[in-house]
């Protein structure tokens, strides 16, 4: 350990003790959390007070890319360690606080590009090793199906409700029992609606990420101009595929030749896609439904809940099952570490304790593990 790293720790300890003394380390005051996360290609932190309330957030997008057409893991990994560092000390200017205010800490741990986790996990244990504090390694996906209980949000949501997760790498039907007790309904069986989106965005010449520039041109269209495939709609249980929808596009594409494509054609194509895939999710919110009957709540979460198509198709099946609908806004929809906080802190208001700092992190980490693997396991 370098000297200028060894003054710093040195200091943050005194002003603990200082912090310590002047009694703000009470368990009824703030309590501050700060999470992590790092589990593709956003840099985010975030603090939140005990209560769940938002004391401060940041989020830095990695613009490299686009250019190649994708994220790129060792790209992403890298990116995430230079700029955490002035990330976290900008969050913690914003809360007004350091980091010896911060009573525990959290970080991203799974699933997702294991560079990401490695670098984010890994300087939240730091941090938490370093001044003695607690460390809570959090799975991205139980951070995207708590998010819609945030207080901020000031929705009251009570166990149990579905929710349904659509983003880029993710796309599932989760019938959410309590904290820490999730029955996964269905999946996708091959791409997910965010990666479905991405794609076709890329055979219309709409480069990464397509979701919202594929939206955007959408509203230019007819959805009924083509007859695209359902996949699964109507099949038994909620399993999605969307592998089927995506070569039926490129099939239509096709012919128009390698050129760019008339820009009605595309708009056209665009909107019957969107529209095709807002349909699947419709029905299979249905069938979710009906395997959960006494969910309170239908709720969407993940980047692709920002397409006001989908939102609406949903919010029709919530109505008819007279059940409220709850959608995040998009900045808690798309990656973020206020979802990681809060779920910290949901496992915390649980009676759970904190993890061993030998946790590992890992790529794959299905919600029905509980507990995340140590990295001698």
């Amino acid at each position: 350990m370098d000297g200028s790293f060894s003054s710093f720790m040195r200091g943050c300890h005194d002003e603990r003790d200082s912090v310590i003394m002047h009694g703000m380390s009470d368990p009824a005051a703030l309590r501050p959390l700060l999470a992590i996360e790092t589990s593709c290609d956003d840099t985010a932190c975030a603090i939140l007070a005990y209560d769940g309330t938002i004391l401060a957030e940041g989020v830095l997008s990695q613009n490299d890319h686009a250019i190649l057409g994708g994220v790129v893991p060792e790209i992403a990994a890298r990116a995430h360690l230079d700029a955490l560092p002035a990330l976290v000390q900008s969050v913690l200017a914003k809360a007004s606080l350091t980091l010896a205010d911060i009573d525990t800490f959290a970080g991203t741990t799974g699933p997702g590009l294991i560079g990401g986790l490695i670098v984010g996990s890994s300087y939240a244990k730091g941090l938490a090793l370093a001044l003695g504090r607690p460390f809570i390694a959090v799975n991205h996906i139980e951070g995207h199906v708590l998010t819609a209980r945030l207080p901020a949000l000031d929705a009251n949501l009570q166990f149990p409700f579905l929710t349904m997760l659509v983003s880029g790498g993710h796309c599932q039907c989760i019938s959410v029992e309590k904290t820490g007790q999730y029955i996964r309904l269905g999946g996708t069986i091959d791409d997910a609606a965010g990666e479905a989106f991405d794609k076709v965005a890329k055979m219309l010449g709409l480069g990464w990420p397509g979701g919202p520039a594929l939206e955007k041109l959408a509203a230019e269209g007819r959805d009924d101009a083509f007859a695209l495939p359902r996949p699964l709609k109507g099949r038994k249980g909620c399993d999605f595929s969307f592998s089927g929808l995506k070569t039926a596009v490129s099939r239509l594409i096709e012919p128009q030749g390698s050129g760019a494509l008339p820009r009605q054609f595309a708009a056209d194509v665009a909107a019957s896609f969107q529209r095709a895939v807002a349909d699947v999710m419709a029905d299979r919110a249905e069938h979710a439904l009906a395997m959960a009957p006494h969910s309170t709540a239908l709720v969407v979460a993940g980047g692709v809940a920002a397409n006001r198509t989908l939102r609406s198709a949903l919010e029709a099946v919530a109505e008819r099952h007279d059940i409220p609908f709850i959608a995040p806004p998009l900045r808690l929809c798309t990656d973020n570490a206020v979802m990681i906080g809060w779920a910290a802190l949901e496992r915390l208001h649980a009676g759970e304790q904190p993890h061993e700092i030998d946790v590992a992190a890992r790529p794959r980490w299905p919600l029905s593990e509980r507990q995340p693997a140590t990295a001698l396991s």
